[in-house]
């Protein structure tokens, strides 16, 4: 699989206003390597400096749900590049556990519902505000170099401009609603959202989609970096098994009532399964000064 960042597609309701979309996702496959005990924290910040340094793209990282150090690499990653991986790590390799996905880990590009920029079509995450001022989140890699934005693809329906932008490193971007005459829910289409909390491993969450809908599963681990591949590097993803498709990216995680995350990127898809990683949205708000409501 390769790690995909789900690009272009947001949710847009015309009556209710922009409310929130999707995400990515794809299964892991065989698993080389040790016996997945945890990992101290001297040897894991060691062992995640040398896979970063060993810069493949299409894999990603972390510590799973069992305390284990896990490498994920898509069906792009060869096995050379595995072996580069490896000789990085060198003696820590006893603390690494590999596995294989189906699939291109990536951005996803298409969607129904979905909010437009040129010829970028992205999902919209949550809908926030800061006083009487009101915004929309999404993923950065949608708003990144990104302008105005409309509700459709003829450009004919203004919802305003980016008003902040923060990728690499960090997926998560945000635009200003200038069109006072669009309404702006709260809520990711029924489900009234009232705060916004951190992810724990284990948690039951959903994500919304413009492509596939509503989709369930569980946080499966915290703290992921993913490499996109060019350069394009995320830190502290959630990884997850809901699944999704092309024209997710941007959309929303959330357990009941809290919002939890903006779908950055993954692989696979819902019919055979998939992961996904999502940017925890609490990063967001606090670097805008914006709240859910």
């Amino acid at each position: 699989m390769t790690v995909k960042r789900i690009f272009r597609s947001r949710l847009f309701a015309a009556a209710v206003g922009l409310t929130a979309v999707a995400t990515l996702a794809g299964p892991a496959a065989a698993a080389e390597a040790p016996s997945g005990s945890s990992v101290n924290a001297d040897r894991l910040a060691a062992v995640e400096a040398s896979v970063l340094r060993a810069d493949v793209a299409g894999t990603a990282w972390g510590t799973n749900e069992s305390g284990a150090f896990v490498v994920t690499a898509d069906s792009t990653v060869s096995d050379a590049s595995l072996e580069k991986i490896k000789k990085e790590v060198g003696s820590n390799g006893s603390a690494v556990r590999i596995e294989r996905t189906h699939g291109k880990l990536s951005k996803l590009t298409t969607g129904g519902q979905a909010i437009f920029t040129g010829q970028i079509r992205c999902s919209l995450g949550f809908n926030v505000r800061r006083g009487t001022m009101y915004y929309a989140l999404t993923a950065g890699h949608c708003t990144q170099g990104a302008g105005t934005w409309y509700t459709n693809q003829a450009h004919s329906v203004k919802i305003g401009a980016t008003a902040g932008s923060s990728f690499p490193g960090n997926d998560y971007g945000i635009i200003r609603y200038d069109n006072k005459a669009l309404a702006h829910s709260g809520a990711v289409y029924s489900q009234n959202i009232v705060d916004a909390i951190n992810p724990v491993i284990g948690y039951n969450v959903k994500r919304t989609g413009s492509t596939t809908g509503t989709r369930a599963g569980k946080v499966t681990g915290l703290n992921f970096t993913v490499n996109y591949g060019d350069g394009d590097v995320v830190y502290g993803l959630t990884r997850t098994n809901a699944c999704a498709e092309p024209g997710d990216s941007g959309g929303p995680f959330y357990t009941g009532t809290h919002a939890l995350g903006l779908t950055s990127g993954g692989s696979g898809n819902c019919t055979t399964g998939g992961t996904t990683y999502f940017q925890p949205v609490k990063e967001a708000l606090a670097r805008w000064g914006v709240s859910v409501y």
